[in-house]
């Protein structure tokens, strides 16, 4: 190729992007690799490099990349691509660093705001990303999008006025916005002069995509409860899930293995006479099935002036499955093979590893809590590597808990929440897991049942803060005055007093989840029916 025919830096950068939109990943870094040989001074193409690296997820490259495009020409777009590398690397205090030295600055671009406010969520400031969010939709009042998120964080913050009219003009701007339509639904307790349920109806009527049928489907079916039409408000829920699961790749069978495998490889031998753990006693773990009331014991304790809520952390597990890749050989073929190595681990260092991992998402009070429910797996492991950290077990009542997990959307986790013939097995093989951690670490975990919350809040709150070693505080009665971020399904309901709505609610659909209790009765699980 002569000199005349070479393509500018522009051109290859433009096929770049050509090639990232098809999807055609390997052209892509191809193109790139021959962009930075050509045009070693061109700050964008650098940019492009870390891109392609980190949606490789090659962290380490695409920092390499990031930093020498911002060395070449300093921009905030760079910086803020840093940060996310840097996050999405794991390296939470160094995203931190990095988006702080842009976190005042106002852009002329709404798209960079929403980034940035994007960033600044999902590091848990809330207030910030708020900030940010009102600015993008400033610049660009057009874009649902924009108008959803602010919204959404509005939601977290407790102001259900304002998020649902963010998620009523992200509608009208664009009404296939259907995360919108469900997200609105949950804000407060819809009335018959109140609500959306023609319009809902109307939208799933007219809606083919699949995702837009499941988030109609569930908007409708809350709004249909709320107001008392309980027949029509499972049908829809029914028919939302059962299109969720339809497109989901999902085996319940490997979930229900690897949870005997846990019971198989960590028995009470393992717990007797151990290598000691770390002795760190910051930690309070809160655990259980989702939507057993995890959410308002948190809320309760984090009322508390020596505690913090660092909320739903995953970082127990990623440090546990760093440490098992670095340190077991030869490497875990299968996740149960993966189940078996971790029994093998260095306990002291998994738990010093989780304390660092976690430590730019805590502020300075003695004690953190981390409430990922799904930690319940982890048990056993969290003793061994933690063993003064406390843990603490929600229970509610079976059906109540099958229910309440049935009608509700989850983002990503609980895949098996969407069939009840799947739920009904995985609650019963999660009950049996927790029947084995109490057999085989008598005393360790502390369980605390929902309904007795709600019958007694004060004296169960005390007798929470005593198993934690916390002295009694009055204003840990006063959770739902909390101004703390909340960014769970139960965002709206843990900023009022406690209330008893809920229990008992599966009573109403017991003809529809018959079938379920009699699985839950023939495994042993009481119904109280």
């Amino acid at each position: 190729m002569t000199a005349a025919t070479r393509p500018t830096q522009e051109q290859l950068a433009e096929l770049i992007n050509r090639y990232i939109d098809a999807g055609d990943v390997r052209q892509a870094l191809a193109s790139c690799q021959q962009l930075n040989r050509d045009f070693p001074q061109y700050p964008y193409g650098w940019y492009l490099a870390s891109f392609l690296m980190k949606r490789a997820g090659n962290f380490p490259d695409a920092l390499r990349a990031i930093d020498r495009a911002l060395e070449l020409s300093y921009s905030d777009r760079y910086q803020l691509h840093k940060a996310k590398c840097l996050f999405e690397g794991n390296d939470i205090a160094g995203a931190s660093a990095a988006v702080r030295t842009i976190l005042n600055k106002s852009f002329p671009e709404a798209q960079l705001h929403n980034d940035l406010a994007s960033l600044l969520h999902m590091l848990g400031d809330h207030q910030d990303a708020l900030q940010h969010y009102s600015r993008a939709v400033e610049l660009d009042g057009s874009n649902a999008e924009f108008r959803f998120n602010k919204a959404a964080v509005q939601r977290y913050l407790g102001d259900a006025s304002a998020a649902e009219q963010g998620f009523d003009a992200a509608i009208v701007l664009n009404p296939l916005e259907f995360e919108a339509y469900n997200a609105r639904a949950q804000l407060r307790t819809q009335t018959l002069e109140r609500n959306h349920i023609e319009q809902l109806r109307q939208q799933v009527a007219r809606t083919s995509a699949p995702v837009g049928q499941t988030q109609l489907c569930y908007a409708l079916a809350k709004e249909l409860e709320d107001v008392g039409d309980f027949a029509a408000s499972f049908d829809a829920l029914k028919r939302g899930a059962e299109v969720k699961r339809q497109h989901m790749r999902y085996n319940l069978e490997t979930d229900l293995q690897i949870i005997s495998r846990i019971r198989e490889v960590y028995g009470r031998g393992l717990f007797d006479g151990h290598e000691a753990g770390c002795p760190s006693t910051d930690p309070i773990f809160i655990l259980g099935m989702p939507r057993t009331g995890t959410t308002l014991v948190e809320r309760i304790l984090s009322s508390h002036s020596q505690v913090h809520s660092a909320g739903e952390l995953n970082n127990f597990s990623l440090e546990l499955l760093r440490l098992v890749r670095q340190s077991i050989s030869p490497p875990a073929a299968s996740r149960l093979d993966f189940v078996t190595a971790t029994a093998r681990l260095d306990f002291h260092a998994l738990g010093d590893a989780y304390l660092q991992s976690a430590r730019p998402l805590r502020d300075a009070s003695p004690f953190f809590i981390d409430k990922l429910p799904f930690n319940y797996l982890y048990a056993g492991l969290i003793h061994l590597a933690l063993p003064r950290a406390k843990i603490i077990n929600l229970q509610r009542h079976p059906m109540d808990t099958c229910y309440a997990v049935y009608k509700q959307l989850f983002k990503d986790a609980y895949p098996f929440s969407y069939d009840l013939n799947e739920l009904g097995q995985y609650f019963i093989a999660y009950h049996g897991l927790m029947q084995h951690w109490n057999a085989v670490m008598p005393g360790v975990i502390y369980t605390l049942r929902y309904e007795a919350v709600v019958a007694d809040v004060e004296g169960e709150a005390r007798r929470l803060l005593a198993f934690c070693g916390l002295p009694w505080e009055e204003q840990c009665l006063h959770f739902h005055q909390n101004s703390r971020a909340s960014t769970t399904a139960s965002a709206m309901q843990v900023r009022q007093p406690i209330y008893d709505t809920s229990v008992g609610k599966w009573r109403r659909y017991a003809a529809q989840l018959e079938s379920l209790r009699l699985r839950l009765e023939n495994a042993g699980i009481a119904t109280g029916s």
